[in-house]
């Protein structure tokens, strides 16, 4: 059942950010089920779609096909205020690879010029690639969606400078956030290995692992406040 019609699994947060910003586009009724494809093998060549291949994708395409939002980020950079809205398409594209462990899959993602394509892995993980390796970013969809939910809900917060504006970009790696970090309460249901938010009411800190090839990726923190003044 397509996730709009069954929010089950996500928290109270990310199921009133879908009920207000989630839509569903119908877009790709022409779209060859995975089943009937051939994909590419690490050694060059074609193979039928495993199984693992045709659950994952075909899972996505029916329990997320068509989901479309837009997510509300507010950066401070030196004394100016920069908003900007993004919208995420989840929609299937050709892009199949066979890595490692497992396979992973393209799909469209963020709605903006990007050096990455977005990726699931089919051990359910979300990630990108910049043409290399599969960088993970959350464990799963739902994940991701939780920090969606989150970053939404900080534009009406107050961001403290070094927040980085995209996620491949450099941002504030230490600081009073951090240090104020064992204070706060975890949020496990947004937070993975690469993608960790912690919060009071007061205040919230999300610590995540740049968008980058560089090894080991460099950590980023970002922090809003509720009080302008704090």
């Amino acid at each position: 059942m397509h996730v709009l019609d069954d929010l089950d699994g996500l928290s109270p947060r990310a199921r009133a950010f879908l009920r207000r910003s989630g839509e569903r586009h119908q877009r790709d009724a022409d779209r060859l089920p995975t089943d009937y494809l051939q994909v590419p093998h690490r050694s060059g060549r074609p193979v039928i779609a495993p199984m693992e291949l045709i659950v994952r994708r075909e899972g996505f395409a029916q329990r997320f096909g068509g989901l479309t939002y837009s997510i509300r980020h507010r950066v401070r950079s030196n004394a100016d205020l920069l908003e900007t809205v993004r919208r995420w398409d989840f929609l299937l594209d050709d892009w199949i690879r066979h890595e490692p462990n497992g396979w992973s899959f393209g799909w469209a993602g963020q709605h903006v010029s990007s050096p990455v394509r977005h990726l699931v892995h089919t051990d359910g993980r979300f990630g990108v690639t910049f043409g290399g390796p599969f960088l993970e970013v959350s464990p799963s969809i739902n994940h991701m969606i939780e920090s969606h939910a989150l970053l939404d809900e900080m534009a009406d917060w107050h961001p403290l400078p070094g927040n980085a504006l995209e996620p491949w970009a450099a941002g504030r790696t230490n600081g009073s956030p951090l240090e104020r970090r064992a204070t706060l309460r975890p949020i496990p249901e947004a937070s993975g290995p690469c993608d960790r938010w912690f919060h009071s009411d007061t205040l919230t800190v999300r610590q995540s692992l740049r968008w980058t090839e560089d090894h080991p990726r460099p950590p980023t923190i970002e922090a809003w406040t509720r009080n302008a003044k704090a």
